[in-house]
């Protein structure tokens, strides 16, 4: 399973699934991470944490513990 935190700054990818339960995943939902959703990887902090993604035509910036709840392909 690939997440969106394994996914290399400057590539485009496609949300598959979303794990996790109840006020987390509809939490990355009204983010506009849904199943379909194409997302690219803009920036990541030197630490990691957060990673700077561009979804939807806004920017949006994710914890990589929330990153690693989304699936992608």
């Amino acid at each position: 399973m690939k997440t969106l935190r394994d996914v290399a700054i400057g590539q485009t990818t496609k949300v598959v699934k979303l794990h996790g339960e109840g006020a987390v995943k509809r939490r990355i939902m009204d983010m506009g991470l849904t199943k379909g959703t194409e997302v690219f990887v803009r920036k990541v902090a030197p630490l990691g944490d957060p990673i700077e993604l561009k979804v939807r035509g806004y920017e949006l910036s994710i914890r990589k513990a929330d990153a690693e709840l989304i699936e992608v392909e």
